[in-house]
């Protein structure tokens, strides 16, 4: 049987701790073992913040099972492939400011688009055990790994589910002007579009519905931009859930613009889902 356990990346930092919190809350939730992984450019740097990790997940959950591993390399190599066989990944970030935001910053983003597993940035100022609700952007059917993720948590919070779909409708005007006047598009036809980007949610998501009877929904779709849409709605969730959506980049991949503004910019913890393509 493969095991079920979450890893957090620590490194000693508030920030860290923060996200080993969060770890640690998640990891109980599921009844799993929680991994703590550092990595360090010399494994003797490693002892003294793994040791006082130990102590804090003691004190807070002496019944969670708990395993230390110390990495030589780059953070984000570490935990991409620590992802290959994690239930959840979790780190930690802070707001862009400064040459250390920066950092930590490139690091979340370097990782959400990379790793293989879901995770979970830790942002903004809400508390381990926030009671909010659980937020889902969908934007399309290659989003269900996103919904599944969602339902579940929202489940494991015993928490309202959120679920925003974004819908706009392209118009592309000629590029030269037209020798009859122009007419608008059919009201009717606009409509019908409408009523069928709507039922897009609803469709997506009636089987998790059966699946998870006891999550209360709502639905609603957003028709300006979704990222606007979401950033609002995360000051007051307890944690949002997209899909990474990455894009092919020359220079490797790349997350979609919405996964992207959430980790910059947040009211609350993201959660990347890396199926969505």
């Amino acid at each position: 049987m493969t095991p079920h356990y979450v890893v957090v990346g620590v490194d000693g930092s508030l920030i860290s701790v923060r996200a080993l919190d969060w770890a640690a809350d998640e990891a109980v939730r599921r009844g799993v073992e929680l991994v703590v992984v550092y990595a360090v450019s010399d494994s003797d740097e490693a002892g003294p913040v793994l040791a006082s990790a130990v102590t804090r997940l003691g004190a807070r959950h002496p019944e969670l099972s708990v395993m230390t591993r110390d990495a030589v390399g780059s953070p984000v190599r570490t935990l991409v492939r620590e992802s290959e066989h994690a239930d959840l990944v979790v780190v930690g970030t802070r707001g862009m400011g400064g040459v250390a935001g920066l950092l930590l910053g490139s690091v979340s983003l370097r990782l959400a688009a990379h790793v293989h597993s879901p995770l979970l940035v830790v942002r903004g100022d809400h508390p381990c055990d926030e009671r909010g609700s659980v937020l889902l952007g969908l934007e399309d059917d290659s989003d269900e790994e996103a919904a599944v993720y969602a339902f579940r948590e929202a489940e494991r919070r015993n928490a309202p589910l959120c679920v925003l779909h974004s819908w706009t409708h392209r118009h592309v005007s000629p590029e030269l002007p037209p020798l009859v006047p122009a007419t608008s598009p059919d009201p009717d036809q606009l409509a019908r579009q409408s009523r069928g980007e709507d039922a897009v949610p609803r469709f997506a998501l009636a089987r998790l519905r059966e699946r998870y009877p006891g999550v209360e929904v709502e639905s609603r779709t957003i028709r300006t931009g979704p990222a606007r849409a979401l950033l609002e709605a995360t000051r007051e969730s307890a944690v949002v859930v997209v899909g990474a959506h990455r894009r092919t980049h020359g220079l490797g991949p790349r997350l979609g613009p919405v996964a992207h503004t959430l980790l910059h910019r947040s009211h609350c913890p993201v959660v990347v889902m890396p199926g969505a393509k």
